[in-house]
């Protein structure tokens, strides 16, 4: 499998900086449609909101999310809620071209449904943007739960007990797929988990972060310099 592409920044600004140039290029690179999945938490949220005065054809944007607690849309802890206000909210972007996970819906209703709606418009994922949390979850895949090990669906709910709550998301086989996953990790906090998924011996199901290994080449991370504090290589 291909080793992981890292590139070192030196702040979050320049992470998100650097992002925004990625998806930018992602998107001018799709001739017809562009299909992404949006990362939640805080990370991205500078990203989106640079991406508002970027040159994209948004009518030609199809909008996903990686994953999403279930909650309402208007949930202060709504990925979809946070990608609205950052970034959606600001675009030309047609109602219909943003799929948002119905997290006020049963959880597994709400998976389903949206995995039917994922395979009925694309094939697979031009551009996933993903984070790490400081347990080396991705998306909504954690440590010891059953999504890092799925292998047919491509999305899927589970209780999560580390944080009291069910969440809907991605799994591994949808995230694969894509033509280009780009990861965006910053802070300090990060750092020795960062050193474990890029550094250490593999173990997904511990170190879910280690379960997105692409079909169509190497992962890439943009970290920044207190995140890449430990890395073998910086």
């Amino acid at each position: 499998m291909p080793s992981p592409e890292v590139r070192v920044l030196p702040t979050p600004a320049a992470v998100a900086a650097a992002a925004a140039e990625r998806v930018v290029a992602a998107a001018a690179r799709t001739k017809e449609t562009f299909t992404i999945a949006l990362a939640g938490g805080s990370t991205p949220t500078a990203l989106y909101r640079l991406l508002v005065s970027k040159p994209i054809d948004w009518t030609r944007v199809q909008v996903f999310f990686g994953d999403e607690r279930c909650v309402p849309p208007g949930d202060p802890a709504s990925n979809y809620r946070m990608a609205c206000e950052a970034l959606l909210d600001h675009v030309a972007i047609p109602a219909g071209n943003v799929h948002r996970i119905r997290g006020e819906d049963p959880p597994l209703v709400a998976a389903a449904t949206y995995e039917r709606e994922l395979r009925a418009t694309t094939a697979r994922l031009d551009l996933v943007l993903l984070g790490m949390g400081d347990n080396g979850h991705t998306a909504s895949i954690f440590p010891g739960l059953t999504a890092v090990r799925e292998t047919e669906r491509w999305v899927v709910a589970e209780e999560v007990a580390e944080v009291g709550m069910w969440r809907v998301t991605l799994t591994p086989v949808a995230f694969n797929a894509a033509a280009e996953v780009l990861f965006l990790v910053a802070g300090r906090e990060k750092a020795a988990m960062l050193h474990r998924v890029l550094d250490g011996p593999r173990d997904p199901a511990a170190l879910p972060a280690q379960a997105i290994v692409p079909l169509r080449g190497p992962a890439n991370w943009l970290v920044d310099a207190a995140a890449a504090a430990l890395l073998a290589q910086q």
